[in-house]
């Protein structure tokens, strides 16, 4: 049976019934769920709303921060109409690994906690009558989980997380859950790729369906007119007088994409909102329909009080709408493929994103945030030596990969893949050989050949090998918070330069992925001293005076956008305060000061130097 995988929109010939809500949950803390029937019926629980994150509901730290095994369970009607039509489950995310039942029978797993997957379920279900869905979710992190992490137990026997990433290990059904019902003939997959031609454009096309009959496509304006058509599997759709998708300036076609029926009836159809807009790398730069481009924007997290990482959409649109305020043009789905409603609203309001897998703590510390600056550390072993991560890690990072490449191939905002965050690379041998079976295999992914990168840590210099397979080069750098900060940070900052001049030797485009400081908002203090807010604009403003010397720096992209939950620790009060704003979205002095930077900057600057 096909894995039904497109973003599950409604049309004509398909029907979507949003299972969200409160479902009942329960722990599994001796991992005895299935003898205890949880499968088909979970007696003691308490209830959870779906989509969000279950950690934010418990009161007590150790289910706070569990780690182990969990159930979730609902009910759901299927009506005898769908008796002749296929009935999938669409799971939008389930952080991390998920078992799947319906009605008692096992239906399939998923593993990976942050792109969709679906399962029919046509030989489970019972019609005219209610049917119960449950699912085993587990979290714990290990060397071979994206992202990684690892565990501890404690004394008790209580298993703990122990992430190698600076943010909080977010679980349970954290997006949506859909019930899609779709004719037995239908379509399962959507490529385009766009080419520019004067004033006119062409889009080559693939439609992969599960059946023979014929297949249409068709453009259409926003009031519905239809300006042109192709048929076939597979060709090339012309517009004439093309309106482009553009950077802070987007235009949406709807592509209609038709299965016809041999007494031409329709079969099937599924409606696509597209922006027609190519992307390249050229002399150092890069460009979006030709034109190079600056990034400003921000590292993000998907995360916010109360829902965790669970899918929240009013906080999505308070994020655009500051964003916009700020003159920002594009962010990082730091560290993991965002919900695609992020994507669908970057659309509409022509973002940038540079699309991140959750390949991220790749680099065996409990303290990588520290540890990521000590240039000469000495490698004891290395992540990517391990045997087990050249293996079943390697097997999870290309599915994942294949995964998201396959979920966000058609937004026009995704210019980019960033496919790990701050690995170790100096173990060269080891690290080598496997970022290369990544960069190769993503080349082939995607059509549309978008440029890839890795986010480079503090220990990475220009004369890493790996850096070499970047197409264009990105940058975490913490001077004058990690390194040298305070009266310090004069000095930090030409070492920055410095540094800076050895990159560029690179002959690619370089953007600042990550750069910045905490900040306790509200803090203030003359002369600025570390985690006041005159520090953080103070830190800020350095940096971009070394970015503006050095023409091949087009993006900047400090962290974070707003302050953002961590595990407890001795550098985290109450989180990560990086941020641009609070996590409840309050502005900070940098968001005033990055407002008049940015709108001062035009979106070519750069391209005469």
């Amino acid at each position: 049976m096909a894995n039904k995988l497109l973003y599950p929109y409604q049309s004509s010939r398909r029907t979507v019934i949003n299972l969200s809500g409160l479902w009942r949950f329960t722990f599994d803390r001796e991992g005895k769920g299935l003898e205890k029937g949880f499968n088909k019926n979970i007696s003691d629980y308490t209830l959870m709303p779906v989509p969000s994150s279950f950690n934010e509901y418990f009161l007590e730290k150790k289910d706070k921060e569990y780690a182990g095994d969990f159930w979730y369970q609902t009910e759901f009607f299927v009506d005898n109409s769908m008796k002749n039509k296929d009935i999938d489950l669409r799971f939008d995310a389930v952080c991390h690994k998920a078992d799947v039942y319906v009605n008692g029978n096992y239906v399939g797993s998923h593993n990976g906690g942050f792109t969709p997957f679906s399962l029919n379920i046509n030989d489970y279900v019972k019609y005219d009558t209610i049917n119960v869905l449950s699912i085993k979710v587990n979290n714990v992190l290990s060397q071979t989980t994206l992202p990684v992490g690892e565990t501890k137990t404690l004394s008790d026997g209580t298993v703990i997380n122990k992430p190698y990433f600076d943010f909080f290990n977010y679980s349970g059904i954290i997006r949506p859950v859909r019930m899609v019902v779709t004719p037995k003939e239908s379509i399962l997959d959507i490529s385009l790729v766009h080419r520019i031609s004067g004033n006119d454009s062409y889009t080559d096309y693939e439609v992969v369906t599960n059946g023979d009959n014929e297949v249409t496509l068709e453009a259409h304006l926003d009031n519905g007119q239809i300006i042109s058509s192709s048929y076939g599997k597979k060709g090339s759709l012309f517009i004439k007088d093309v309106k482009l998708w553009n950077v802070r300036n987007a235009y949406l076609y709807h592509f209609v994409v038709r299965i016809i029926g041999k007494n031409k009836e329709i079969i099937d159809e599924y409606q696509l909102p597209v922006g027609i807009r190519t992307v390249e790398i050229k002399d150092s730069r890069i460009l979006i329909n030709n034109s190079p481009v600056y990034l400003k924007g921000y590292g993000k997290h998907e995360e916010s009080e109360f829902s965790g990482r669970g899918y929240n959409l009013t906080t999505a649109k308070m994020d655009f709408e500051l964003m916009k305020w700020t003159n920002a043009n594009c962010f990082r789905t730091s560290h993991y493929p965002y919900s695609e409603e992020m994507y669908q609203l970057a659309d509409r309001e022509g973002f940038l994103i540079i699309d991140e897998l959750p390949a991220v703590g790749m680099m065996k510390s409990l303290m990588n945030a520290v540890d990521a600056a000590k240039k000469n550390a000495k490698v004891v072993d290395g992540y990517f030596s391990q045997e087990i991560v050249q293996t079943e890690t390697l097997n999870n990072h290309l599915n994942v990969l294949e995964e998201t490449i396959n979920r966000d191939k058609n937004y026009a905002s995704v210019i980019a893949w960033s496919l790990l965050n701050e690995p170790d690379t100096r173990e060269t041998d080891k690290a080598l050989p496997y970022f290369k079976k990544i960069f190769d295999r993503a080349k082939e992914l995607d059509l549309q050949q978008r440029p890839r990168t890795f986010a480079h840590l503090m220990n990475t210099s220009f004369e890493d090998e790996c850096s070499k397979l970047c197409d264009f080069i990105t940058l975490n750098r913490y001077f004058g918070w990690y390194v040298m900060g305070g009266i310090e940070n004069d000095d930090a900052f030409k070492i920055l330069d410095k540094e800076l001049d050895g990159f560029d030797k690179l002959n690619k485009p370089i953007v600042f992925t990550e750069y910045g400081c905490d900040t306790m908002s509200g803090l203030h203090a003359l002369p600025s001293v570390m985690w006041s807010e005159e520090y953080q604009v103070e830190v800020l403003k350095k940096n971009h005076e070394v970015f503006d010397k050095h023409p091949n720096v087009v993006g900047e992209m400090p962290w974070n956008f707003t302050d953002f939950q961590t595990s407890e620790g001795i550098i985290r009060v109450g989180g990560n305060k990086k941020g641009i704003f609070t996590r409840n979205r309050k502005p900070k002095m940098a968001a005033t000061y990055l407002k008049e930077r940015w709108g001062s900057l035009e979106l070519n600057f750069k391209s005469n130097k």
